[in-house]
């Protein structure tokens, strides 16, 4: 008998809240700072943040995203409502249990729904630690569960296929001795941290 992958839409909901948090805090002067995502400010990240969940919300209906953009414009308004306006959207077209074994295209493959929230939790983890970091919070807030999604990244996201067109991540940095799992996490996906 074949084991399914785990339901990590819980794991999912925690890398959203955390970042709703992050983007709730945010003030016009924060919007400008730098992020470890090279050329982009919090601004840019949390435009890019807006699509993802998009993209989350859009999957189970869809089945794929092509076409969808990668960033939205900043809302009008409370940014931190914006956002958890369109994670709870996200979350409810996630609701049903069958979604999970329903075969959908994410932009890195076709695969069940279970495997498709294992790449969108690396994914919010990876830009909450990029979040936390430009703007003097917490980056290792969910060490816990980076420290669960590493190996997997690891093995999901090797070195040797980071020169593809598709792959959006830089070359592997050699993470500090002291690096937490969410650090480690983000040099695994080639981001330099210090």
């Amino acid at each position: 008998m074949t084991q399914s992958a785990p339901d990590l839409r819980p794991v999912l909901a925690r890398s959203q809240d955390r970042l709703t948090d992050l983007v709730r805090g945010l003030d016009a002067d924060r919007l400008t700072r730098p992020t470890p995502c090279e050329g982009w400010c919090v601004a840019d990240l949390v435009e890019h943040l807006l699509a993802v969940e998009g993209r989350v919300a859009a999957l189970p209906a869809r089945g794929d995203v092509e076409g969808l953009p990668t960033r939205l414009p900043l809302p009008e308004g409370d940014l931190g409502d914006a956002f958890a306006a369109a994670v709870e959207e996200a979350r409810q077209e996630w609701s049903d249990d069958a979604v999970l074994d329903r075969e959908l295209s994410p932009p890195w493959g076709t695969m069940p729904g279970r495997a498709v929230l294992g790449g969108y939790v690396m994914e919010h983890l990876a830009h909450g630690w990029d979040l936390a970091v430009a703007i003097d919070e917490d980056p290792e807030a969910l060490a816990d569960v980076a420290a669960q999604v590493l190996p997997v990244a690891q093995q999901n996201v090797p070195a040797h296929i980071r020169d593809e067109d598709w792959v959006p991540f830089g070359p592997v940095v050699e993470p500090a001795a002291d690096a937490g799992p969410t650090e480690q996490l983000a040099n695994w996906l080639g981001r330099t941290t210090r």
